[in-house]
């Protein structure tokens, strides 16, 4: 049952209000006189810079909003319409959103079911389900352990989201699970409402594994408390804490051995490996570019090379190389400038190197060069990044 929200006395009328500033109508989305629309046909008369393909947003759970914006009173469908979310898309393997498009979407689901006192990202969150992945929902209930169960994380990047990060924290008698969103290179952030829906589902699935009090002993969010916050220990049924270093959810050492009362070995092992050969029959996409990013993540040094460096490293012409990486809907500099953020942002978490360190390590030419490029890409300057704790400005 989702969680009530007790709603604002001006609750409706912020809603009408919200609606009316960022929903186009029906007749200027047919004239394309939309602000995507606008801003689509000017960045085609920017000259060859803005030919850059623009970040997107796996988006392959489309109807688990559905889902949850009928239990929450309101249909969908219109929505996605008007945002330009093209229903024929959601059929595709791996359906995408451009990032500002996904974040208006929230935006109005949340104030659409405020209307029925209902917290959106927690209906979304407790109505997840692998509706194409039956496997994994197999693999899930007749798990022997929660540590088995745990699994899962390692697939959800490839068969679900592809920018899901998770991260298995041992702290001595304590566990800490840690999720995140990989950043892309150029970032729009990510609201809270994301944060909550994903440990939604994550409480959902734990009350399936070990009860309805599952004995798990904090979460934790990075964001500060909403006006909502009130909400969150009743409908998580755990103690909640803000303006922590990450989103995580923390609990016992000792409970990723016990035993689950839903352990079926015959089932289990039946469906992990109908989870591996799925895996093993996905198309290799991209496959010249996940090549280069691991050469390198491998080696470090080939961050500075040029392309016609890498190119006789792959055995390529530069000019094929080229060719192939466009291709792929990429460009040289793409793929360096994501594989340096991400090496950065996790050398900025994760050691104590100095900011001239990861910049040489990373291929600049100093210490400026590699601020202007990551407050490009995050929104913060290196040093302000580790002292945030690792997560972006914006």
């Amino acid at each position: 049952m989702g969680v009530v929200w007790e709603p604002r006395r001006d609750a409706s009328r912020h809603a009408a209000k919200f609606r009316t500033e960022i929903r186009p109508s029906k007749r200027e989305i047919a004239a394309g006189n939309t602000p995507e629309a606008r801003a689509a046909h000017a960045s085609l008369h920017c000259g060859a810079m803005s030919l850059k393909p623009e970040p997107v947003f796996p988006f392959t759970t489309p109807m688990n909003w559905v889902r949850a914006a009928a239990r929450c009173g309101f249909n969908v469908q219109p929505i996605f319409v008007e945002l330009g979310i093209d229903g024929r898309l959601l059929n595709t393997e791996m359906p995408t959103v451009r990032p500002a498009v996904l974040l208006r979407l929230m935006d109005i689901c949340v104030a659409e079911a405020r209307r029925s006192g209902l917290h959106f990202p927690f209906v979304l969150g407790e109505t997840f389900a692998f509706e194409f992945l039956t496997e994994i929902e197999t693999y899930l209930a007749t798990s022997p352990t929660l540590r088995e169960a745990l699994k899962v994380f390692d697939w959800l990047p490839v068969l679900v989201n592809p920018l899901l990060r998770t991260e298995l924290v041992d702290e001595g008698d304590r566990v800490r699970l840690v999720m995140h969103m990989q950043p892309v290179e150029a970032p729009i952030q990510e609201t809270p409402a994301f944060s909550e829906a994903r440990f939604a589902a994550v409480m959902k699935f734990a009350r399936l594994l070990m009860s309805d009090t599952p004995p798990l002993t904090e979460l934790r969010f990075r964001h500060p408390p909403p006006p909502h916050a009130t909400a969150y220990e009743p409908f998580f049924r755990i103690p909640v804490r803000f303006d922590a270093g990450a989103d995580e959810l923390v609990f016992l050492r000792a409970v990723l051995d016990q035993p689950l009362k839903g352990a079926f070995p015959a089932l289990h092992q039946q469906a992990e490996l109908r989870v591996e050969q799925r895996l093993a029959a996905l198309p290799v996409a991209g496959a010249l570019v996940k090549a280069i990013e691991q050469a390198m993540a491998d080696e470090p040094e080939l961050l500075a090379a040029t392309l016609d460096t890498m190119a006789g490293r792959l055995q390529l012409h530069p000019r094929t190389l080229q060719r192939r990486l466009r291709d792929e809907g990429q460009s040289w500099s793409d793929v360096q400038g994501r594989v340096r953020l991400r090496l950065a942002s996790d050398w900025l978490r994760h050691t104590d190197w100095s900011i001239e360190e990861i910049s040489a390590k990373l291929g600049f030419t100093d210490r400026r060069s590699f601020t202007q490029a990551f407050t490009r890409w995050t929104g913060s300057t290196p040093s302000g990044f580790r002292r945030q704790g690792g997560h972006p400005a914006h």
